[in-house]
């Protein structure tokens, strides 16, 4: 039997750590060396914890109200005066309901505004008015947006300094509340590189965001299982590394992306124009929300599973795409004790 793939980049066993509000205090931090950097809330402040910014900085933190269209246009204003505001709520409503002020007021002058969507994809159970399912789509579509979704709480404290001097407006997508450490501490976040995290050959497996710790399980389960994975985390969706991820899709015998968000337009969609631009005939499987809105919950593990983004759903695509025979093995089962964090 082949040995299971050796990570590449060091990274954890779950179940994972986890850490409490890291964006908050690294946005403090940051706010503390430059001080042309101002913080925004949509009515969310402790949600977004940015309550820790509007306790130690309240000269510089702007309460917006539930007037999200409103924000972003003062938020482009703001940066118009050479301040660089990072601008806070719900993914949802970073995006849907702001997009024509986002266009006009932000993007189109091409200004640096950080957008900061908090609760991506289906990890709320609230429903559709809350779950931002295509919030990468419509951001991806702006010209001159970077678009980033982060994997971790390492990934997470140095996400604001890596976007504060990017020339232009800048999304980015964080998970609400106890945040996994999934990297070692040397792990460095590099705007604009994907980073092959798990070396493989059989299947070049690229995931964003949340859908990285799943990844990783599906990867370890199928190594056990003779098929061989890379994975390849892709913090930033836009501008996407087209070179690695040609390079790991050349090395395999398929191609599958793993994305917390429709498979229309986001993380799936970049991948392949990518490598049909570039003439790469390989099979390709999007996991993601197909084509729909989700329901409800009482929890966001239930609509993972339930939409396909568990770990056993990404190994079933695998499996399956690779013509395996026979069932696909099973994912272990996700245990975490309180303060730890497992893949569904």
């Amino acid at each position: 039997m082949r040995e299971p793939s050796v990570p590449k980049t060091p990274v954890r066993e779950p179940p994972y750590p986890t850490e409490l509000k890291p964006y908050g205090r690294a946005l403090v931090d940051l706010a503390r060396r430059r001080d042309e950097v101002l913080c925004l809330s949509g009515d969310l402040t402790r949600q977004c914890e940015v309550d820790l910014f509007q306790s130690e900085l309240p000269e510089r933190f702007i309460h917006g109200g539930m007037a999200e269209a409103n924000m972003m246009s003062m938020a482009g204003a703001l940066a118009r005066c050479g301040h660089i505001p990072f601008v806070h709520t719900f993914g949802v409503f970073a995006t849907r309901r702001p997009f024509d002020q986002i266009a006009n007021a932000i993007a189109y002058p091409a200004l640096p505004v950080r957008i900061v969507g908090f609760m991506p994809g289906i990890s709320t159970p609230g429903g559709p008015s809350h779950q931002a399912t295509d919030d990468v789509a419509l951001m991806r579509a702006l010209p001159g947006m970077t678009v980033v979704d982060v994997a971790d709480a390492v990934e997470v404290r140095q996400v604001v300094e890596a976007v504060v001097d990017v020339p232009g407006p800048v999304y980015i997508r964080l998970k609400r509340g106890e945040i996994p450490v999934i990297f070692d501490e040397g792990h460095v976040l590099r705007l604009g590189q994907a980073e092959v995290v798990v070396p493989g050959h059989d299947v070049a497996l690229f995931a964003s965001g949340m859908m990285l710790a799943v990844a990783l399980a599906a990867a370890r389960t199928l190594g056990e299982h003779e098929v061989s994975v890379s994975v390849i985390s892709v913090p930033t969706i836009k501008p996407l590394d087209t070179a690695t991820v040609l390079g790991a899709a050349t090395g395999a015998q398929i191609v599958v992306t793993a994305e917390n968000h429709s498979i229309i337009g986001g993380l799936g969609s970049a991948v392949a124009e990518t490598i049909a631009e570039a003439g790469l005939g390989r099979p390709l499987r999007r996991v993601g929300l197909r084509d729909t809105f989700a329901e409800g919950s009482s929890t966001a593990p239930y609509l993972f599973g339930q939409y396909g983004l568990s770990t056993q759903a990404l190994i079933e695509t695998i499996w399956s795409t690779l013509g395996r025979p026979g069932p696909a093995p099973g994912a272990p089962p996700a245990t975490a004790e309180p303060g730890e964090y497992a893949p569904v």
